[in-house]
């Protein structure tokens, strides 16, 4: 079977690459390398010790994503290419809005040209917008608090509609807690371009010097410690999640929509005194003021996914904490 991963060189996407190949899969990447590097496309096929097809692509060019399809044959489609920075799509939400429904709608055009039936969407907690109660299960309602979350919950809707006008579609919508963490190996891990807009890689820069302190936005939420209360997954085990999905959409019709978390949630707090107690390095502090978009607590019932899918989190915020630190090491000697 023959999958494409589209936004395959990012963070969530090159970990799931592994996963795949590793279950038997064939992998085909596409990226536009605008929140990626290109040399992990190098250190992916040293993990895996075999080359991957990649192509450079622009999915909200229609153009190329034909082009695409024309030359291989794909079997399946994970689509997680898109532009995924919260505090950013409240600066330039039209950005969001046009790159992120776009690519969607240009992928399924293109499945619709050449018969794909089979679509896992990187979809995301953020779409439950302010949760009344927690843990978050599927069938809660869902709204949102900013333009990212918003492109997620835009396209959750059109994947719906399109599979309701085409009963041979398999669709399975993935939403994600907050991946951290890295691959064991030190190779591959969250590399984001300019200032992390993610909790860990900003932890893991302040911890190296790169970065002179962490600002911590909020302290004064209605949680255990006043800072934000999230579930920390590991990407690792995210990218399984991944691997289910596939498999799973290949058995059923239809669409359906799984948590990936821990079920647990941790504050800010928690995250930067477990990494330090993890890696014995101290991370420096300051508390700064709420940033726009963000709730004070979410994290998720994954008990559909352990049932329907099989799947669960595997690894615990210690591993979480000490393979990020081995990624970053790793990544200063890399860059």
């Amino acid at each position: 079977m023959k999958i494409l991963l589209t936004g395959g060189a990012g963070y969530i996407g090159s970990h799931t690459a592994i996963e795949l190949i590793n279950a038997g899969y064939d992998v085909i990447i596409g990226d536009n390398f605008s929140n990626s590097k290109r040399d992990v496309i190098g250190r992916l096929e040293e993990i895996i010790k075999k080359e991957i097809q990649v192509y450079e692509i622009d999915f909200t060019n229609y153009e190329e994503v034909d082009k695409l399809f024309s030359k291989e044959e794909i079997d399946a489609v994970i689509h997680l290419a898109g532009l995924k920075a919260v505090g950013e799509s409240c600066s330039i939400p039209l950005e969001y809005y046009r790159n992120n429904i776009e690519s969607t709608i240009n992928v399924l055009n293109a499945m619709k040209k050449y018969k794909v039936n089979n679509f896992v969407f990187s979809s995301s907690a953020t779409v439950y917008g302010v949760p009344k109660a927690v843990p978050l299960k599927e069938d809660m309602p869902t709204s949102c608090t900013n333009p990212y979350g918003w492109t997620k919950y835009m396209n959750e809707q059109i994947l719906m509609d399109v599979s309701n006008a085409n009963p041979n579609l398999s669709i399975v919508i993935l939403r994600y807690f907050n991946p951290i963490g890295a691959h064991e190996s030190g190779l591959i891990g969250e590399d984001p371009n300019g200032i992390p807009n993610n909790l860990m890689p900003y932890i893991t820069q302040v911890a190296t010097g790169k970065l002179p302190v962490l600002s911590i936005f909020g302290n004064d939420y209605p949680t255990k410690d006043g800072t934000g209360v999230r579930d920390y997954i590991h990407v690792v085990d995210l990218a399984k999640g991944h691997v289910r999905a596939i498999e799973y959409s290949f058995k059923n019709r239809g669409i359906d929509i799984f948590n990936l978390g821990t079920g647990k949630g941790y504050s800010v707090l928690d995250i930067v005194n477990a990494f330090e107690e993890a890696n014995n390095v101290k991370v420096p502090y300051v508390i700064a003021d709420r940033r726009a978009g963000d709730i004070a607590e979410c994290y998720a019932d994954s008990s559909k996914a352990e049932k329907v899918l099989g799947w669960h989190a595997e690894n615990d915020l210690r591993k979480m904490c000490k393979d990020a630190w081995n990624w970053q090491q790793h990544c200063i000697k890399l860059n």
